[in-house]
């Protein structure tokens, strides 16, 4: 779609309107049925800086399945992490040094702009050719690419089009316009 390439100067805008707009009838939709409980509190944030996710969950009152989604997202934490602070899927990869892997102890680093499954935390033992998948997903809020603004949420690599409503729609992830709901 083109709105994921470009932005017009009006599109912030718009965006929001749609937003706002798409928000508040889903909400009297769900209100009016009465099959949802209300939205619990909302998670504590997955990064403490360089941009992460807060999730919020919701019960479905019906004996049969409610219409809609159980859970909701919002940006946290939006600040520039301090240089020492360093990569966040390298602080994933090392958080693995102290657990062996075939027997052995390895110091891992991390496996960048993989473009099957940029979500998960690979991880290559220093020195080695090995590249080893540590974990099916990286955690919340860790960037799909080193040069992107992309976001992995619940292992699903979110471009940034979709978080840029998340900013306009005062954080809250109410729907996408260029990539599928979380």
């Amino acid at each position: 779609m083109e709105c994921c390439r470009r932005a017009t100067p009006g599109t912030p805008f718009l965006l929001l309107a749609f937003l706002l707009l798409s928000s508040r009838t889903a909400r009297s939709e769900e209100d009016r049925d009465g099959l949802w409980d209300a939205w619990g509190p909302w998670s504590e944030c997955s990064r403490t800086c360089g941009g992460g996710a807060s999730y919020s969950l919701r019960r479905c009152l019906s004996s049969k399945s409610c219409e809609g989604r159980n859970i909701r997202y919002r940006t946290c934490s939006n600040v520039d992490c301090p240089p020492e602070a360093g990569d966040f899927r390298a602080q994933q990869c090392s958080a693995h040094n102290d657990v062996k892997y075939h027997g052995q102890f390895y110091e891992w680093l991390p496996v960048s702009n993989d473009p099957d499954n940029p979500c998960s935390l690979k991880c290559q033992a220093k020195g080695t050719a090995l590249v080893v998948e540590l974990a099916p997903k990286v955690l919340d809020g860790t960037r799909c690419y080193t040069e992107s603004l992309d976001m992995c949420i619940s292992g699903l690599c979110q471009v940034s089009a979709s978080f840029f409503a998340f900013y306009f729609s005062g954080g809250i992830y109410v729907n996408s316009l260029c990539s599928p709901a979380i």
